[in-house]
């Protein structure tokens, strides 16, 4: 786009667009590792892995790290975790396992347990492959919806129990969020695709990409052709603000956004604004800030309709915006998208206050933050049209995920579900993988 729109590219040197997507976090070397795992109280009733949505051996895989024996650490991990490197770098840890530490009560300081889930998966994947292997062959094929976290850590686990699997993918790549909708500067170097190789290695899994549900495969003939179905198909579609503008130029869905940069190869051609606008409060939305911030824009705004106490974006990942140069902005709520020959110029907001019930309420009182390129990340949405067949709704939903039991199970005999897909609440990607290795077992058990 021209200069004069607002919205162009290259506003950064390649020199320092590079700088500015490198690794966010320096990895441990032996040395700082060995230091960190000897400060591991080693706690017999571990609170930390309690915080583990896959209930990783915290304490045992430390101290395999304090004795330097990094491989079977690694594996440790990978037993619960294959993810575990990607979970490693992605992972809410300041909410999670580091939060419960013991340390965190008595110093402020918990162990850097993520660091050293890195040190020692990474350790592993660089020397070696798949350190697991297929199981005896069941004769049984499943078919699992989704290349993410979910659908991958569903069909490495089935593997391991010797069942046959199918991947239907509907992007051109297999890996999620993770190649997608991650932040560039956390998950760089094409790490995703070399975690999903490494996944995939053990055998017995076929990817077959560019295949989406209702498209190009039907749930009716995924179950007529396999002996159960897995879906862990995410969520595609994007909530709309609902206000006038939305169509303008310029105002764009941020996880569109952030799977463009993900994808691009030069990153100094992709268009940003001089004053961007976010609306939302959730870890898309500081991904899209701190990302547009760091391709060159120079006002970048997050706003959320409620207190930061409220936002789904953890108290680390706030800061961490403000420390990039993104302002936040609680406490209200888009009215209007403005603009002036069909290209966004500002948004009208209005303060929001919370009411005696705790709802939320406008106060009437607005103002306006000019803007040429405007985010909406408001939240994703299941979509539910290759789940209706015959004008028939054929799972059961509720607010617009699909219903599951304990075992993952739909209420679809032979179908399981897990990921951000499912009514869990969890839109973590360590939850969406202990719901595709819970799920793995559970299909054992049907097909056995």
């Amino acid at each position: 786009m021209s200069e004069s729109s607002g919205i162009a590219a290259g506003r950064l040197s390649a020199v320092d667009v590079a700088a500015n997507f490198t690794d966010v976090k320096d990895p441990l070397d032996r040395r700082r590792a060995l230091i960190e795992a000897s400060r591991c109280y080693f706690c017999y009733d571990a609170p930390c892995m309690e915080a583990c949505p896959t209930g990783i051996d915290i304490p045992n895989f430390i101290r395999k790290i304090a004795t330097d024996n990094v491989r079977a650490s690694a594996v440790n991990i990978l037993e619960e975790n294959i993810f575990g490197g990607a979970c490693a770098r992605v992972c809410p840890t300041e909410i999670l396992c580091e939060e419960a530490c013991v340390r965190m009560t008595q110093e402020s300081k918990p162990v850097q347990i993520g660091a050293l889930q890195r040190y020692a998966t990474d350790w592993l994947m660089a020397r070696e492959g798949q350190p697991f292997e297929r199981g005896e062959p069941t004769g049984k094929h499943v078919a699992v919806v989704g290349a993410g976290p979910a659908g991958l850590a569903c069909a490495h686990r089935l593997a391991m129990l010797g069942h046959e699997v199918t991947v239907y993918e509907a992007r051109e790549r297999a890996g999620g969020l993770n190649e997608y909708g991650i932040a560039a500067y956390k998950v760089p170097g094409g790490f995703a695709q070399s975690e999903v190789d490494f996944i995939t290695g053990i055998g017995g899994i076929t990817v077959e990409c560019g295949k989406a549900l209702g498209r190009d495969v039907t749930l009716a003939a995924l179950r007529r052709d396999h002996d159960a179905v897995f879906l862990g198909c995410g969520l595609a579609g994007v909530r709309a603000l609902g206000d006038e503008g939305e169509s303008l130029s310029g105002v764009v869905n941020a996880v569109d956004f952030i799977a463009a940069l993900r994808q691009a190869d030069d990153l100094t051609t992709l268009p940003v604004g001089r004053r961007v606008v976010v609306i939302g409060g959730g870890n898309t939305a500081i991904d899209v800030a701190v990302q547009s911030k760091r391709l060159g824009a120079e006002d970048v705004t997050l706003v959320y309709r409620r207190g930061a106490d409220d936002m789904s974006a953890t108290w680390h990942e706030q800061e961490f915006a403000q420390q990039n140069g993104v302002r936040l902005k609680l406490w209200a709520r888009p009215v209007r998208i403005l603009g002036t020959g069909g290209k966004v110029t500002g948004v009208e907001f209005e303060y929001t206050r919370r009411g005696a019930d705790g709802t939320l309420a406008g106060t009437g009182e607005t103002f306006t933050i000019e803007a040429d390129q405007v985010f909406k990340a408001i939240g994703q949405m299941l979509v539910p049209d290759p789940l209706v067949e015959g004008g028939n709704q054929v799972l059961a939903l509720d607010g617009g995920k699909i219903v599951i039991d304990d075992d993952r199970a739909t209420s679809l005999r032979g179908v399981f579900a897990g990921g951000d897909c499912v009514a869990t609440g969890e839109d973590l990607t360590v939850q969406a993988v202990q719901d595709g290795k819970v799920a793995a077992h559970a299909i054992d058990r049907f097909l056995r």
